[in-house]
């Protein structure tokens, strides 16, 4: 590490519990805020009602298409619109070659799998080679992989351990990738809560256009298109990531230490900053017990009582639920971001006791809606908080711990969903879920560090 370890020792303790971060300051991005609003007075209320509109002064909206932002949205809603065509573009494929169904699973498991092992080690390579470059190299990867795919799919039967390997490849490189997403955004845009807000509608947009397209290219033509088609998201991302223009920041400088001990500072600076820590400790859980059986139930719900039909456009009425929550969350700008996302969390109960309930298909989708809006909107509140309250130097890695405890205890509470709902019932499981939300609510709102964090811009 640079000595004294500039890269943690030297944040004040007030900056770890969310006094302003050591922002970069580029000719490529405004300012982030001079710091907190005045005061930390008022309740959960005063947080959802302050701060309508506007752009990070409280006045005139901030320029937000600028160039780089531009291409930074073009590659993501690319790669986003990739990402949604995998599963529809392996079932296809393994299905249509007469592969078990069980192999669908374990080339899914071959994707999600070393996207949570190697996502920590991501994070320290974006810290380390800037993620840009982390990000470009990932999007070669995956281009890589997923042209074989589209050859071999095409020509013949691919051996079931070439798509795993290919499919663990893909999965290699979105952990290369994902980490760098987060520090980039304040990079491309000076107004951060904006361009997540707007990130958050295209990736709803994108979760129900890139699977709709890879269904209709399969009747057209073929598994081998949809890849084809899949590597070629990963060509334009890559491009547009290329095309950017970021001013140096003061991180990609630093000087670095071992590989091992900027894991270990990486781990420092998580363990530093209570809110941070606080909030993926309780999403851990949270996913294990709610946003993961949650999944799975309800395809199995919808689907036996209303036929799969029913499913497909529950899943679409959940993907305008989250373009809905992703435009509130461009207009909302809340003085305590956790503490409204938090509030706004409990409106998931609805979908969980609707299901639960065993309800009519036209509570089914409202349910659907409003839980969908309400995870869009936490997560542009809980993405920005971390963007503009974690230093650069440090954004990466801890990102890349909360994707990796997230993914981890969501592919956890997903397996283990099925056998708990056969001993128990699934009924019982989602109604539990709902308690189990407002538990967590409960917790996110009764923790001070969370609850108290004001906005920054």
């Amino acid at each position: 590490m640079k000595e004294k370890s500039a890269e943690h020792v030297r944040i004040p303790a007030a900056d770890r519990e969310g006094a302003p971060p050591l922002l970069p300051r580029s000719s490529s991005m405004g300012p982030m805020g001079d710091g907190p609003e005045d005061g930390l007075g008022g309740g959960v209320a005063d947080g959802l009602g302050d701060g309508l509109g506007g752009g990070p002064d409280g006045g005139r909206p901030a320029e937000l298409w600028n160039r780089n932002f531009r291409l930074f949205f073009v590659a993501r809603t690319a790669a986003l619109f990739g990402d949604g065509m995998i599963p529809v573009a392996l079932t296809a494929g393994l299905l249509g070659a007469g592969r078990p169904h069980s192999s669908v699973g374990f080339a899914l498991a071959a994707w999600m799998g070393p996207l949570a092992l190697f996502v920590l080690f991501g994070g320290v390579l974006a810290d380390r080679f800037t993620p840009r470059r982390m990000m470009i190299i990932a999007d070669a990867l995956r281009l890589v992989g997923a042209s074989v795919l589209a050859v071999s799919f095409a020509t013949g039967n691919p051996p079931l351990w070439a798509v795993y390997a290919l499919s663990a490849v893909a999965g290699v490189g979105a952990a290369l990738f994902q980490p760098g997403v987060a520090s980039t955004v304040p990079r491309v845009s000076s107004d951060v809560q904006r361009a997540n807000a707007v990130l958050r509608v295209s990736e709803a947009l994108m979760t129900m256009a890139g699977p709709a397209f890879a269904g209709m290219l399969v009747g057209l033509a073929s598994a081998g298109a949809v890849y084809a088609a899949n590597a070629s998201t990963f060509l334009v991302s890559g491009l547009c990531l290329f095309l950017l223009r970021l001013a140096p920041a003061p991180s990609d400088a630093a000087q670095r230490g071992t590989f091992v001990a900027e894991l270990v500072d990486g781990w420092r600076e998580f363990r530093a900053r209570s809110w941070l820590w606080g909030v993926i400790a309780i999403w851990t859980v949270y996913g294990f017990t709610v946003l993961g059986p949650m999944l799975p139930l309800t395809a199995v719900e919808v689907t036996e009582a209303h036929g799969s039909g029913t499913y497909g456009v529950m899943m679409a009425v959940n993907g305008a639920g989250s373009v809905v929550g992703g435009l509130l969350a461009l207009r909302l700008r809340p003085r305590r971001p956790l503490a409204a996302g938090a509030v706004v969390l409990t409106a998931v109960c609805v979908n969980l006791v609707v299901l639960g309930l065993g309800l009519p298909v036209a509570a089914l989708g409202a349910g659907q809606f409003v839980a969908g809006a309400a995870f869009a909107f936490w997560l542009v509140m809980w993405s920005t908080t971390v963007q503009t309250h974690v230093p650069p130097q440090a954004l990466n890695r801890l990102h890349a711990y909360d994707v990796a405890g997230s993914l981890l205890m969501l592919a956890a509470g997903r397996a283990l969903a099925g056998p708990v709902a056969d001993r128990l019932g699934a009924p019982e499981v989602l109604l539990a879920g709902a308690v189990i939300n407002l538990m967590v609510v409960a917790v996110l709102l009764a923790a001070r560090p969370i609850r108290r964090l004001e906005r920054i811009g």
